[in-house]
């Protein structure tokens, strides 16, 4: 890297530039090589299953992406579950019946999550209620009255003090 032709903190910024760039951490995949299955198709029907399932531990993460200890355990039972023969459905069910509904990512429209699919909804229909609902008792108020002559007066000196 040539500095000499940029002043000193050019040269600094690209320096920097260059330290940050080595020391960041690539991106890299959570699994595991070993805990590959060596059936592609399998491998794929576990990484689609293991992207929909929520990692206890970090929460906002797939098990596919977390590093997590518990994570780990939960892909290799996904990848055990599809080895002795489950379907997707059977894997999905059998882990929601040890964690519960919260392990899914995009939790099933059912009676007890029926709220949570809802509430959107209903919050956006109720602002747009309340939204014309303000509108229309706002337009039929008359404007605002006049100052009357005394109001006017003290207004403007208010506003234009005299000269000290």
């Amino acid at each position: 890297m040539r500095c000499s032709s940029f002043p000193l903190p050019g040269c600094i910024v690209q320096v920097l530039a260059l330290l940050l760039t080595m020391l960041s951490p690539f991106p890299a995949l959570a699994v595991n090589p070993n805990e590959m299955l060596p059936d592609p198709a399998m491998e794929s029907r576990a990484r689609t299953l293991s992207a929909e399932l929520r990692c206890m531990v970090c929460q906002n993460q797939s098990i596919d992406d977390s590093n997590a200890e518990l994570a780990k355990d939960l892909r290799l039972l996904v990848r055990e579950r599809i080895k002795g023969g489950d379907s997707d459905e059977q894997v999905l069910d059998y882990i929601v019946s040890r964690y519960g509904e919260f392990v899914l990512l995009k939790p099933r429209l059912s009676i007890r999550t029926i709220t949570l699919w809802g509430a959107p909804i209903i919050l956006v229909l109720a602002s747009g209620v309340s939204l014309l609902v303000f509108a229309r008792r706002r337009a039929g108020q008359p404007p605002g009255s006049r100052l009357n002559p005394e109001e006017e007066a003290k207004l403007r000196g208010l506003l234009n003090p005299p000269p000290l």
